[in-house]
């Protein structure tokens, strides 16, 4: 295996300073992400992106729940639109365009997770994913629904993987082997390596360090606690939208910004 260096990068150093000032001050001008998540018996994580994006500084987030919600959070959630679900208040197929519909309205989509497990909201992401052409960052269970298609999101440009490193492992395979028991280093190598073979991003935590990787390019930010879950995305994602041309740079300045929280 290739030895490589990576950025290190301290909660109280940012390493990219000019990226952080260049931000858009108007909202105006700050971008529009999508946040899709949810089941009928959890809304935790689209809710929990929700108020990481506003204060991240997305110009306006909107978010998509299935409708078997509407009734307990149609008022109590203005800000929130409803999609078809199914019997068991999972996101359905009918869904599909008015997520389409929403994606092209925004700058950036974020499957946010809390999904549950259900055939039909399979074959719906799936079917998002492939009409879908912009900027998307899938986190929480929408990963999960790709460990039998992962090519589907890895080889996907514009795409942001925000997973746990049992969720990497998975999607990985058979272009990369990722070993939970590795060390740091070893860890940084293999992620180096995968994806500098496929278009798509990747953020994870481990040994104490959040981990961002773009065409090969590796930065390592120490954290105290546990800081994965649907806020890290939704930072990410944020910066994304609103760096299109420096990803890497983008992704590691979302990490020392999201640690300031």
């Amino acid at each position: 295996m290739e030895n490589i260096s990576w950025l290190r990068q301290t909660k109280d150093k940012p390493a990219f300073p000019d990226v952080l000032w260049s931000r858009p001050v108007n909202k105006r001008y700050a971008g529009k992400l999508l946040i899709i998540g949810g089941h009928s018996q959890s809304f935790a994580e689209p809710s929990r992106a929700y108020a990481a994006a506003v204060k991240a500084g997305a110009g306006h987030v909107r978010i998509v729940l299935p409708d078997a919600l509407q009734k307990t959070l149609g008022k109590a959630f203005p800000e929130a639109e409803f999609a078809a679900s199914t019997p068991i208040g999972s996101f359905s197929r009918k869904a599909l365009e008015l997520l389409l519909d929403l994606a092209d309205w925004s700058d950036g989509v974020l499957l946010a997770g809390g999904l549950g497990k259900n055939s039909e909201t399979a074959v719906l992401l799936e079917a998002f994913v492939d009409k879908y052409a912009g900027q998307l960052s899938l986190t929480g269970d929408s990963l999960d629904y790709f460990i039998q298609k992962p090519s589907q999101i890895t080889d996907r440009p514009n795409t942001l993987l925000a997973g746990s490193l049992a969720q990497l492992q998975k999607l990985a395979q058979p272009q990369a082997v990722i070993k939970q028991s590795a060390d740091l280093v070893q860890i940084l190598n293999v992620l180096s390596i995968w994806t500098k073979s496929i278009p798509a991003s990747v953020i994870t935590a481990h040994s104490g360090q959040i981990i961002a990787t773009h065409e090969g390019k590796v930065s390592a930010t120490q954290t105290e606690a546990d800081k994965e879950g649907p806020e890290l995305a939704a930072y990410t994602s944020v910066w994304l939208m609103q760096q299109p041309e420096q990803v890497f740079e983008a992704l590691t300045s979302a990490v020392y910004c999201y640690l300031q929280e």
